[in-house]
Order: structure tokens, then C-alpha cells, then sequence
């Protein structure tokens, strides 16, 4: 039993999993101190609030509703967001673009009847499959198929 949780906990996928984990919590500490030490005292100082707008709050029937809280972190989510948007998915969505193999045209999918025996055959083809006699390959399916024109 401990022995399939050693395994588990050494494939190569869990520690990735806990690296990045880590990073995430040290990065999301980094944009929560650069939003909560600039971010938010621009915000207080362009609503003319005290400086510090994280410590902003209103309240009701002796009930303290800290919004200013919410409100920086809603801005650290915002710059987290958009940071790993630009410089992870942006350039890894590019990079899976550049690698795609283009998708195999699948040169038998489609099909015409042979004028001879009306039995079904690939566009592409110049003889059919059931009675041999020659036919004339469809030339759009053959340029879908990069096949150059065949000459007579």
C-alpha cells in the first residue's frame, strides 16, 4: 500500500503539479503586493480617498463592510489574470499554431459511382475497384488530396 502511494507521489506529473502550485502562490504573493503598494493608493489617490484604499469601508447599523478590500482583490485577480493570459496562454496557443500538423485529408472519404457499374469508389480514383474499367478522377477532390492531374 505504501508502495503505490510512493509511486503515486514520485511520477513525474505530481511534482510538476506542486512546482507549479508553488510558483502560483508565490506569484499571486508578488501581484497582490505590487497591487495592494501602488495599484491601490493611485486608485484612493484619484478618488480622493485618505491614500490607502484597501482600508476604505462603510458602515451600517454598527456592521463594518470593508469593500476596499474587495476591491484590491479584485484588482490583484485582474492583473494575475491578464498576466498569465499575455505571456502564457497567448504564446503557448501561438506555439501549438506553429507545431500543428496540418490534418490529413482522408483521400477515400469521398465517394462518386462508377458511370460503368454505379458502385461506389473514391473520387480520386482513375479505375474502379469492382469492374476495372477506367474512369476519370474528380479533379476538386484530387486537388483537395494535393495529387497532381493525372495525364492520359
Amino acid at each position: 500500500m505504501l508502495n503505490g502511494f510512493r509511486d503515486f507521489i514520485l511520477r513525474g506529473n505530481v511534482i510538476s503539479m506542486a512546482i507549479g502550485l508553488a510558483v502560483g502562490a508565490a506569484f499571486t504573493a508578488v501581484v497582490t503586493g505590487f497591487s495592494n503598494a501602488f495599484i491601490t493608493p493611485l486608485i484612493g489617490l484619484a478618488t480622493r480617498g485618505t491614500g490607502d484604499f484597501s482600508k476604505a469601508f462603510y458602515t451600517v447599523d454598527g456592521v463594518k463592510f470593508p469593500y476596499g478590500l474587495f476591491i484590491s482583490a479584485t484588482i490583484a485577480f485582474l492583473i494575475t489574470a491578464a498576466v498569465l493570459y499575455f505571456c502564457v496562454v497567448v504564446p503557448m496557443a501561438k506555439v501549438q499554431n506553429r507545431f500543428a500538423k496540418e490534418e490529413a485529408v482522408d483521400i477515400k472519404a469521398a465517394l462518386r459511382d462508377c458511370p460503368r457499374c454505379f458502385s461506389e469508389i473514391p473520387a480520386v480514383a482513375s479505375r474502379c475497384g469492382h469492374c476495372t474499367s477506367e474512369v476519370e478522377p474528380d479533379p476538386e477532390a484530387l486537388s483537395l488530396a494535393k495529387l497532381p492531374a493525372q495525364q492520359h
